[in-house]
C-alpha cells in the first residue's frame, strides 16, 4: 500500500535571507540620506528614519518568521500524520485511520477539521475557501480508499 502526502504552505515570493539583504540595502540608503540631512542641520530627519526602519524591520521580522510555515499531511496504511509548523514551532498529530473523521469548513473562512475521539486538528490555513472544500473532499476520499484497501488486505489473509 502506497502512502499519500500533501504539503500546504504559504506562497512566499522572497526567502528570509533575501529579505535580510533587502532590509540591509534599505537601511543603508535611508540612513545615508538621513545622515546628509543631519549634517545640514535637519537632525530630526535621522529620528524619523530610525523610526521608519524600526517599523519596517518589525514587519520584515514577522514575515521572515512565518515565511516557512506549512502543514504536512501524510496518509499511510493505518495512520494519518499531521505536522503543523508555524513560526518555527512544530507540532505533530498521529491519528488512527479507524476513527478519524474529516469535516469540511462550516463557514466561508473556516478551516478543515480532522477529528478523532479526544483530538481535533484544524488544517487548510494556506488554502482559499474553495480549495479548502476541495481538499477536504480529496482527503476524506483518500482516507476512505485507504480504509477499504486495509480491509481488503485483512479479509484476504
Amino acid at each position: 500500500m502506497s502512502s499519500r502526502e500533501w504539503v500546504l504552505k504559504r506562497n512566499c515570493s522572497i526567502t528570509p535571507r533575501q529579505l535580510m539583504m533587502v532590509y540591509a540595502a534599505l537601511c543603508l540608503v535611508s540612513l545615508t540620506v538621513a545622515g546628509i540631512f543631519t549634517l545640514h542641520g535637519a537632525w530630526y530627519i535621522l529620528g524619523f528614519a530610525v523610526l521608519e526602519l524600526a517599523a519596517v524591520g518589525l514587519a520584515f521580522l514577522h514575515y521572515g518568521r512565518h515565511a516557512t510555515d506549512r502543514e504536512r499531511i501524510a496518509l499511510s496504511e493505518d495512520t494519518l500524520l499531521i505536522e503543523l509548523i508555524q513560526a518555527e514551532q512544530a507540532s505533530q498529530h498521529r491519528l488512527s485511520l479507524r476513527t478519524v473523521r474529516v469535516s469540511p469548513p462550516d463557514r466561508h473562512r473556516g478551516l478543515i477539521a480532522v477529528e478523532m475521539p479526544g483530538t481535533r486538528v484544524e488544517i487548510g490555513r494556506y488554502l482559499t475557501s474553495l480549495h479548502r472544500r476541495e481538499f477536504a473532499r480529496e482527503l476524506a476520499l483518500a482516507i476512505r480508499e485507504t480504509r477499504l484497501a486495509g480491509l481488503a488486505v485483512q479479509n484476504s489473509n
